[in-house]
């Protein structure tokens, strides 16, 4: 991964050194108090019969769209 070099004031790197865990790097520490989140931690959210019914209602949306769109152009 590429790495960049980036200046903070003193005031911001104490801030930063609290927060973060103890095994946890700087990069890792400013990631996760920007609130962004890692797709992997969705990973489980879903039951496996849930995860099956959201796949079939895409499929069937898609399937939907695809259709119209298809209509649309055959005007």
């Amino acid at each position: 991964m590429a790495t960049k070099t980036i200046s903070i004031s003193e005031e911001a790197y104490k801030i930063l050194k609290e927060r973060k865990e103890p095994n946890e790097s700087f990069s890792e520490a400013i990631v996760k108090l920007s609130g962004k989140k890692k797709l992997s931690s969705f990973f489980g959210a879903l039951s496996e019969e849930s995860a099956s019914n959201l796949e079939k209602e895409i499929k069937e949306t898609r399937k939907m769209h695809r259709q119209a769109h298809h209509k649309r152009l055959a005007k």
